[in-house]
């Protein structure tokens, strides 16, 4: 299929479509997805950001945004707003805290990068290299916090843990999220430097609160959670195939089968219990 062949491969066909004919590419189906939900994203978009601004950090806002854009990726329904917040409520334990690793963390790497480069000397040089290295593999390990925070139970340490794994086992799709970002907020300042400054940020600030987090995070959910349910979900379910059925039905995670095994490079990827079904 190619590397945007395979860019979000669900493999499904659309309503109307004979199952012999051609199947859709995954671009496609995200921006059909992302279309068909345009207006319940701006909604998210704006409580998204307020959440973000009143509690700094918030991993709140990023738990709750998660769940809305997998339940959309997965062509599950969501309420919106609704399961925004049930999201939170449920998760906020932790939630909370990943919110405040993930921001010291980034903003000692920050500082670090800052530092070394305008630091002199090789070795000064050497550090900058690994601060850099440091920060682009963290911010592939912040793609899959809060998908597996609202998914399983597992202690902080082996959230990080498995993040870290993911971000070298989804690097083709790390690297598309990560250029794909940088285009898009990319795209909105050089707008800003075209045409004139208080339209062009007027404009800007429109597109980035109602439109831009919604549509980066559900790129997220399309890229990821493929890769999540072939290494931590359904290694599970392999090994405990009579274990959480309705909660396996009613979140959309059915497992089929395949033709090659593979051996899951996880450990302690227990499902959520029945408090968590409706996740």
């Amino acid at each position: 299929m190619g590397f945007l062949g395979g860019f979000f491969n669900y493999d499904k066909p659309g309503p109307g479509i004979r199952k012999d004919g051609p199947q859709k590419k995954g671009f496609v189906i995200f921006f059909e997805t992302w279309f068909r939900n345009f207006w319940k994203l701006i909604t998210i978009n704006l409580v998204y950001l307020l959440l973000s601004v009143l509690i700094i950090p918030s991993g709140l806002a990023e738990a709750g945004m998660a769940n809305v854009c997998r339940n959309l990726a997965r062509d599950k329904h969501s309420f919106g707003l609704s399961d925004f917040f049930d999201t939170i409520k449920k998760n906020w334990k932790q939630a909370l805290p990943a919110g405040i690793v993930n921001f010291i963390i980034t903003a000692m790497l920050l500082f670090a990068m800052f530092f070394y480069y305008t630091s002199e000397g090789w070795i000064a040089s050497i550090a900058l290299g690994l601060a850099i290295a440091s920060f682009i593999i963290f911010s592939f390990m912040k793609y899959y916090v809060w998908l597996i925070v609202i998914t399983f139970k597992l202690p902080l340490s082996k959230i990080y843990k498995n993040c870290f794994l993911f971000a070298f086992v989804n690097v083709k799709y790390n690297l598309l999220i990560g250029i794909v970002s940088i285009l898009v907020c990319g795209g909105l300042v050089a707008l800003a430097l075209v045409i004139p400054y208080v339209i062009a940020w007027m404009l800007i600030g429109v597109l980035f609160l109602c439109v831009v987090p919604g549509f980066i995070n559900l790129m997220i959910q399309f890229c990821i959670f493929p890769t999540v349910k072939k290494f931590m979900i359904d290694p599970y379910y392999e090994a405990h195939p009579g274990e959480d059925i309705e909660l396996r039905r009613n979140l959309g995670l059915d497992i089929e089968e395949e033709d090659d095994e593979e051996e899951a490079v996880f450990e302690d990827n227990r499902l959520l219990g029945e408090e968590d079904t409706d996740k």
